[in-house]
């Protein structure tokens, strides 16, 4: 395929969709990116997974995604006749694309499972490797690792679903004496929030652990932190850059997926109105815990800035929203690089990383 300046474009693989709840997040945030592409330098390969997990061919899935345009669809559908098929061929395909852009968002998107099957493909690809995907998706694993470092973290235990099925009155006792009221409950395993809630009771703790082992057999109870919510964009390799950071405001008691994706009271402030020492280090906390999880390409690192000026390391997130009204693009943006630099950029590092690898092996 060679571009209108006589160049051979690059096949640019736009994996969207998947299985987790985050699905439409995915579907947005691809369309965002597809967009943005140089259409000089890049062909963007739209390539959908349902949510039953079935891979969709690119023509299938730029007749979905037209379709959600239109307002017909809401996410990708299972098609008629030769899905099933096209997973025999999956591999073929992607062995054929030049780069690969990653947004399928949640378990077997980010976990380092789709960047596992990809590493077997040998095909270059935007983002966290295999370990950092699954340290990034992970929230218990990812705090072990933060606190060997001695990263600022909330108090927290992990839980599981037959322990707590076992012993519930053991268990909530132990939240209590450990943790206290109120305290958050997430799965250890998610995103954009799905499956968070706040406990301030026994009865709520309980209600919002089965909300948790709905989307994992493993549950993260936190100390619920007052402060604010500020984040800090990552960009690069091995000698990566933070971007300015950013606050988001919102409504409602916590961030969660109405507050994110659905609430017009949600706001983002770029830059943020912090103190120039205190925004100086979240930069530098932001970037010492990309690289203790050793990401690659970009992720966004949320904390937590109490009203005493302390920062708390919230978590890192390897493939974060990616519309072109997300926060990560938007930081940069705030730092002079535009959405479409942005995404060429990505593309170049992971081109880049490819190439490291070869070198070593």
């Amino acid at each position: 395929m060679i571009g209108h300046r006589g160049r051979k474009r690059l096949r640019v693989g736009i994996l969207l969709g998947g299985r987790s709840a985050e699905h439409e997040v995915s579907v947005v945030s691809a369309q965002g990116v597809m967009a943005a592409l140089d259409p000089d330098r890049f062909q963007a390969v739209p390539i959908g997974v349902t949510r039953q997990g079935t891979w969709l061919t690119p023509t299938q899935t730029e007749q979905a995604l037209a379709a959600i345009r239109s307002e017909r669809l809401r996410a990708l559908e299972e098609p008629l006749g030769r899905g099933i098929l096209y997973r025999t061929q999956a591999l073929g395909i992607l062995r054929r694309l030049d780069v690969v852009f990653p947004l399928i968002h949640g378990p077997s998107g980010e976990d380092g499972t789709l960047q596992g099957f990809l590493e077997l493909v040998d095909v270059p690809y935007v983002g966290a490797g295999v370990a950092a995907s699954a340290l990034g998706m992970d929230k218990a694993f990812q705090k072990v690792i933060f606190r060997q470092q001695g990263f600022p973290l909330p108090d927290d235990i992990v839980l599981t679903v037959a322990r707590w099925q076992a012993e519930p009155v053991v268990v909530a006792r132990e939240v209590e004496d450990s943790i206290g009221y109120p305290c958050f409950v997430k799965p250890a395993n998610s995103g954009s929030s799905i499956g968070t809630a706040k406990a301030r009771s026994r009865d709520e703790l309980d209600a919002a652990l089965t909300e948790a082992f709905r989307y994992d057999r493993r549950a993260l109870v936190e100390e619920a932190i007052e402060g604010r919510q500020v984040e800090v964009a990552v960009l690069g390799n091995d000698d990566p850059e933070a971007s300015p950071v950013g606050e988001i405001t919102f409504a409602g008691e916590f961030y969660d997926y109405h507050a994110k994706y659905e609430d017009p009271n949600t706001q983002l402030h770029i830059p943020a109105d912090i103190p120039a020492h205190i925004a100086e280090q979240a930069r530098e906390l932001a970037l010492a815990a990309f690289k203790a999880i050793d990401c690659a390409g970009l992720a966004r690192v949320d904390f937590f800035l109490s009203s005493k000026g302390r920062l708390i390391l919230s978590e890192v997130n390897t493939i974060p929203g990616f519309t072109p009204m997300s926060m990560y693009p938007k930081l940069w943006e705030q730092a002079g690089l535009s959405y479409r630099n942005l995404v060429t950029r990505l593309i170049g590092l992971a081109l880049e990383r490819q190439q490291e690898k070869h070198r070593v092996l």
